[in-house]
């Protein structure tokens, strides 16, 4: 294992980093006021969309597209030290078209589409012409097992019909969300609970499509991103909006959800970063009992391991991305697991620490922490619970144990 950045990678950290400080850190409090004073929130961000632009025109877009012509040619191990720069600040993804669900749907076309669908919704989404959703999570059902889906997809000759409930659905609540891609099952009583599940592509304004409400994260309502909830009822689509054929949807998932659990660990050691550059600056600025906080044992104490955990959280997220690049998303799950877990309890201890370095200040708007404490926490949640890899680390961990199975091929 070779972690050493390479003169590629070394010159885009420095191309990303200028943009960072140029442009996306002297206008937070741009954004911050823009997004105060909208008269309708669910519109793009005009700061936003003014720094796209930018970095389009800079060069700096669409970083993330793992081993494709269509963009850097990055590997995840390449990708991974952008990232975390972009992650600093948690809206600049989009400057770069870096962001999710788009970053993992444009994926999921990239490997799974046909020409036509890449034709048709890939190349606008590389573009920033539009956005996307994603549809897998239900709120009937234990959606962190992707088997326990009840949504229907059913054939009825040159279309599918669609009828379910999703919600979590991130993306749906912005305007230029063009397509939404669903999970659901198309064969429920195959034998193979694997086979079960299909993914289909559902164009926005679909008649039996209704968005009901966007979903509140710890009370911020995430717009003009947002979070759906969203029923199909008898909706139609073309049977060619099936994504790489019936049956094939766990599939899709398990390699879409890696790429995907990956870069909101590589963004969220960035914001890690952050919120250790803001317990240290406040630190050495505050003087509440005759001395400055930073001469506080304790105060020393959660720096000092607020440095030691970032540390640890990069060299974890490298070397799962190091292992997705050798060997592939399936026989890296072990390591994806280990980051999606470990990376986003750390955030929220080293968050809860600044936090209560700003004291009542931490927990409004003022510095964005109370902000960044509730995406970490929700991350816990996103791409399945720490319960469940934990599960299948336990088990993975276990099976090296288990007495093998004996031969009984020649009785």
């Amino acid at each position: 294992m070779d972690f050493e950045f390479s003169e590629k990678v070394q010159g885009l950290r420095t191309r990303v980093k200028a943009f960072m400080d140029a442009h996306v850190h002297p206008n937070e409090a741009t954004y911050i006021e823009q997004m105060a004073n909208a008269t309708d929130r669910w519109q793009p961000v005009p700061i936003v969309e003014k720094l796209k632009k930018t970095a389009k025109a800079e060069g700096l877009w669409n970083l993330f597209l793992a081993h494709s012509k269509k963009g850097f040619g990055l590997s995840n191990l390449e990708y991974a030290p952008l990232s975390e720069i972009m992650g600093r600040t948690q809206w600049a993804s989009e400057v770069f078209n870096c962001s999710a669900p788009d970053t993992g749907n444009m994926e999921t076309l990239e490997l799974y589409g046909t020409e036509e669908q890449k034709k048709q919704w890939m190349l606008p989404l590389l573009e920033g012409e539009i956005r996307s959703a994603f549809c897998m999570t239900e709120p009937s059902v234990a959606s962190s097992d992707a088997t326990n889906i009840e949504t229907s997809i059913v054939r009825d000759g040159d279309e599918y019909v669609i009828n379910g409930r999703k919600w979590w659905s991130s993306g749906a609540g912005d305007p230029r969300c063009a397509v939404f891609i669903v999970m659901g099952k198309s064969d429920p009583t195959n034998m193979d609970k694997y086979r079960q599940q299909s993914m289909i592509l559902v164009p926005r304004g679909t008649p039996g499509m209704t968005i009901h409400r966007m979903l509140p994260v710890f009370g911020y309502d995430d717009a003009p991103h947002g979070h759906a909830e969203i029923s199909f009822e008898n909706v139609r689509v073309p049977a060619t909006n099936i994504l790489l054929g019936e049956g094939r949807g766990f599939e899709i998932a398990q390699g879409r959800l890696g790429p995907g659990r990956i870069h909101h660990c590589m963004r969220t050691i960035g914001l890690m970063e952050r919120a250790l550059e803001m317990m240290c600056t406040r630190s050495l600025a505050r003087s509440p009992f005759g001395k400055p906080l930073a001469d506080q044992g304790v105060t020393i104490e959660r720096i000092a391991n607020s440095r030691i955990m970032i540390d640890q959280g990069r060299l974890l997220v490298l070397h799962a991305a190091w292992k997705m690049d050798t060997v592939g998303n399936k026989a890296a799950k072990r390591e994806i697991a280990e980051i999606k877990v470990s990376i986003p309890n750390m955030a929220c201890q080293i968050m809860d620490w600044a936090i209560q370095m700003h004291g009542g200040g931490g927990v409004t708007s003022d510095f964005g922490l109370a902000r960044m404490y509730a995406t970490a926490r929700t991350m816990r949640i996103v791409d399945g619970p720490d319960e469940v890899h934990r599960h299948q680390l336990g088990r993975l961990e276990l099976a090296k144990y288990k007495p093998a199975r004996p031969n009984v091929a020649a009785e």
